[in-house]
């Protein structure tokens, strides 16, 4: 029995040894509430602990199961843009500052202590480069000096990460290295001909590293002049990129691909190059996600592509007595505001007869409002109120189809399409309908 008992009390030691923290402080602390740690897996990441924050002071206590790998803190929302990652080699505590100028810096941790020196260090490096070029330099001796430290940095990071997870990262980040003096132009294409030389996309860490997710990105986005370019010429050069990375992620796991094409289909999407987002969609995001089973990124896209801006607004028909109307034959506007309301729904009876009234400032709009309903009882009523509008009813409410082809998740929802019914705004409020059409 006493055997027994020392087993289990060395056990439960153990255990608690084996535990670690990440701790520190946000700044200004006011800003920061709450804190949520998860562990990143190569395209999906898996919930690990929370904590509040006390004057912006925190500390989480990571299970002790925890293995070594990139753990990601998320302090806002959306997640997705609030966060940062660190590295966890499961035997050290990590104690950081963060504040919203200058992110995050490590008191403790060898591992981010590392990474964050050599990212400066090197970056500091790469942009002597730069500057050697904005100058117009053209001196041998210079350029071959920069080359050294360059050399000289890299080498000596890689070497004294060694046995650590760091130097993983460190090592894919290796920088091209030119031998001997180079134009411009040569600098460039080589960077560009050398950038997948280090990186192994079949690693789990490196898959879920944002910071590698970054340099893929940068790749497939990488300007290809310091001059403005014409949008098509750009996005030719996007796709001829996004089918070179295309070959490095072979052999690559097929869930880890999808994720990845769905971040660069965004970055597309936000820089508005429709035409590379097609691309990545139809090359590579529909194949992969029916290989994966993940219809949800096809509906997603799918959606976003048939009510982005520029696309035609989906047809609409409702019935006035014995007449079929249609939206694609009202006439008579500059443009049009369409509206899916309801006459049950409070928040758009407040709303809605304020834009009915500022509206009439704006005679060549017209607005059709479409009211999801229920059954006519109230909408006759208060669509009554809104005489100049022209008035669809939807019956079947959420489960009418035109709350799935327009993608209405709240009513009142707007859009402002053109003389030819392309859509060409989507506003939140009707504030921002009136400044739309005003200016």
């Amino acid at each position: 029995m006493k055997n027994y008992l020392f087993a289990l009390l060395a056990l439960m030691a153990f255990a608690i040894q084996a535990q670690h923290t990440i701790s520190g402080n946000f700044s200004p602390a006011k800003d920061y509430k709450w804190l949520i740690a998860y562990h990143i897996n190569p395209g999906t990441q898996a919930y690990v602990s929370d904590t509040k924050l006390d004057d912006g002071k925190f500390t989480l206590t990571l299970p002790a199961t925890s293995i070594p790998g990139i753990y990601r803190l998320v302090y806002g929302i959306p997640e997705t843009e609030f966060y940062f990652d660190v590295l966890y080699d499961g035997q050290e505590d990590i104690q950081l500052s963060f504040d919203t100028k200058n992110g995050v810096s490590y008191k403790v941790s060898e591992e981010n202590k590392i990474f964050n020196a050599y990212l400066r260090e090197i970056n500091g490096a790469k942009q002597g480069f730069m500057d050697f070029y904005a100058a117009g330099k053209t001196d041998a001796a210079s350029y071959k000096k920069l080359a050294v430290t360059l050399n000289q940095i890299q080498t000596s990071y890689e070497e004294g990460s060694k046995g650590m997870l760091v130097q993983n990262l460190i090592k894919t980040n290796r920088p091209y290295i030119p031998e001997n003096f180079e134009s411009n132009a040569s600098y460039w294409q080589h960077k560009k001909d050398d950038y997948f030389k280090h990186i192994d996309l079949k690693d789990p860490l490196l898959q879920a590293s944002s910071f590698v997710t970054d340099k893929l990105i940068n790749y497939v986005f990488m300007p290809t002049s310091a001059e403005k370019q014409p949008k098509e010429s750009t996005e030719k050069i996007q796709i001829q990129n996004s089918r070179i990375l295309n070959e490095q992620l072979q052999g690559s796991d097929l869930a880890y691909q999808l994720h990845l094409y769905q971040i660069l289909w965004n970055k597309a999407v936000t820089f508005e190059y429709n035409g590379t987002a097609d691309f990545i969609f139809n090359s590579y995001i529909q194949p992969l996600a029916k290989a994966t089973n993940n219809e949800k990124a096809i509906d997603e896209i799918t959606n976003h592509n048939r009510l982005r801006i520029g696309a035609k607004a989906p047809g609409i028909t409702w019935h006035e007595g014995a007449i079929t109307k249609k939206l694609s034959d009202l006439e008579g506007g500059d443009c049009y505001v369409l509206i899916f309301w309801s006459s049950t729904c409070s928040h758009c009876l407040n709303e809605l007869p304020k834009l009915h009234k500022k509206l009439m400032a704006f005679p060549q709009v017209k607005v059709l409002a479409v009211g999801l309903e229920d059954d006519d009882s109230t909408w006759k009523v208060e669509s009554a109120k809104l005489n100049g509008f022209e008035h669809a009813m939807a019956l079947g409410k959420w489960e009418n189809e035109y709350v799935k082809l327009y993608d209405v998740h709240q009513t009142p929802t707007y859009y402002i399409l053109d003389k030819d019914k392309r859509i060409i705004d989507k506003p939140q409020t009707q504030e921002e309908v009136i400044k739309f059409l005003s200016n």
